[in-house]
């Protein structure tokens, strides 16, 4: 077991994009009859969800993404949590509200991720920056994923 880091930070209407964050399986085809907005969001899904940086729905589903996106690969959870706590003190001073860049309540997250990540859990976290931007951060838990254990490993 390994772990994988991602990092995005992007327009927040890009990141409320459905079918860019939503693989075309996890969504009903379309009919001849279904309305042109339905269409479109299954085209998008198909074409862009495999190589949009934008993270997915589900944490588990980066495994699907281009192995270009991992950002780091780590061992032991420690390791792993440790680059997601560089990353939070990095985007701090950014952070929309000031309660969510208090270092007492971020040392705490990356306490809680090392605890989920030696469970074999994913961690995603999501912040809003100043306008109109979001930070998405994720560690991913590979060779297997829990959520997603067909997944094979996008770095082998």
């Amino acid at each position: 077991m390994h772990h994988h880091g991602y990092l995005w930070v992007g327009e927040k209407a890009r990141f409320d994009t459905e079918s860019l964050r939503r693989p075309a399986a996890s969504l009903a085809e379309p009919t001849p009859t279904s309305p042109p907005e339905v269409l479109e969001r299954y085209r998008r899904a198909v074409a862009e969800f495999p190589v949009t940086d934008v993270p997915p729905i589900e944490t588990a589903l980066w495994l699907l993404k281009p192995v270009k996106l991992i950002r780091g690969t780590w061992e032991k959870p420690k390791d792993a949590a440790d680059w997601l706590g560089r990353r939070l003190s990095e985007h701090a001073p950014r952070f929309a509200s000031d309660q969510d860049s208090d270092s007492a309540r971020l040392a705490l997250r990356v306490a809680s991720a090392v605890d989920r990540l030696g469970r074999g859990g994913d961690v995603s976290l999501g912040y809003y920056l100043r306008r109109p931007h979001f930070l998405s951060l994720a560690v991913v838990t590979c060779s297997p994923n829990r959520a997603t254990p067909d997944a094979g490993c996008p770095a082998r």
